[in-house]
């Protein structure tokens, strides 16, 4: 099962800039979606025939938005985190049935912004995030199905994870406090599953900002992330990030993150 992972920054504005043609290529089993920006008769619309889509939709015009979108019907929806019930920030739901079901949660967390109201956002969701983790990993211990929670996280993990985090310290995406998140979910057993696939190297990125020669040079974020349950990240075969071959060929400022479960 081939799960890809991107934020699009808007899909009509992704699919001008060519997304299909990406997707058509790549032809993934599973689209976890981002900054959708849309509701999901438009997003369904955007990705073509074939696809059936569940969405967690912005109250907020052309803001937010999260999709699953996969080519075998979707079940048992959940569609927010409780307190960001009009945020659409997160949306999960089962693919497949019995042996084969995984369950596979989008999600898009907040950009922050240290000192700021924005940032106590970030942190309430963040921590009502931490809750849903340890409801899905006791599901899946009592039976239910193995986990995939991939998305924006906006927050980079560790020195290797930011081309230039010295210059990052102290801002938001690379506070010690968000930082602390990650590390509490990786120790209870959830697994960064393209950082165990590509070891401890810098990289590889997946955000890189419009502005300037950031894409050029490679000075980019690795904030795209699948973080599964260890029955399902023991089954991954590949992690690819789909970089753009050039800065004018990029259909988002994200590349998206595509993993290759065995099941």
């Amino acid at each position: 099962m081939v799960v890809a992972s991107v934020n699009v920054n808007g899909i009509r504005a992704a699919h001008r800039r060519g997304m299909p043609e990406w997707l058509q290529q790549r032809d993934p089993d599973v689209l976890l979606l981002q900054e959708v920006r849309a509701d999901a008769d438009t997003v369904a619309e955007q990705l073509g025939e074939g696809w059936h889509v569940v969405e967690a939709v912005c109250a907020q015009k052309g803001r937010s938005g999260v999709a699953v979108a996969s080519r075998r019907p979707l079940r048992d929806a959940v569609l927010t985190l409780p307190g960001f019930e009009t945020d659409g920030r997160w949306v999960e739901a089962t693919v497949g049935d019995g042996p084969d079901a995984v369950r596979c949660a989008s999600v898009y967390v907040h950009s922050g912004e240290a000192g700021t109201d924005r940032q106590v956002d970030k942190m309430r969701f963040l921590a009502a995030m931490s809750v849903r983790l340890g409801e899905l990993r006791a599901a899946e211990a009592a039976g239910g199905p193995p986990v995939v929670v991939a998305g924006d996280l906006n927050i980079g993990h560790t020195e290797r994870d930011i081309r230039n985090w010295k210059g990052n310290r102290g801002k938001a995406g690379f506070l010690p406090e968000e930082r602390a998140f990650l590390d509490a979910w990786y120790a209870s057993g959830w697994v960064d599953v393209s950082r165990r696939l590509h070891g401890d190297v810098e990289g590889p990125f997946s955000w890189w900002s419009w502005r300037g020669k950031a894409f050029d040079t490679d000075a980019g974020w690795r904030i795209d992330v699948h973080v599964a349950t260890e029955k399902l990240a023991a089954t991954a075969r590949f992690s690819d990030v789909d970089r753009a071959v050039a800065y004018d060929r990029r259909f988002s400022d994200h590349a998206p993150v595509v993993v290759g479960y065995d099941v």
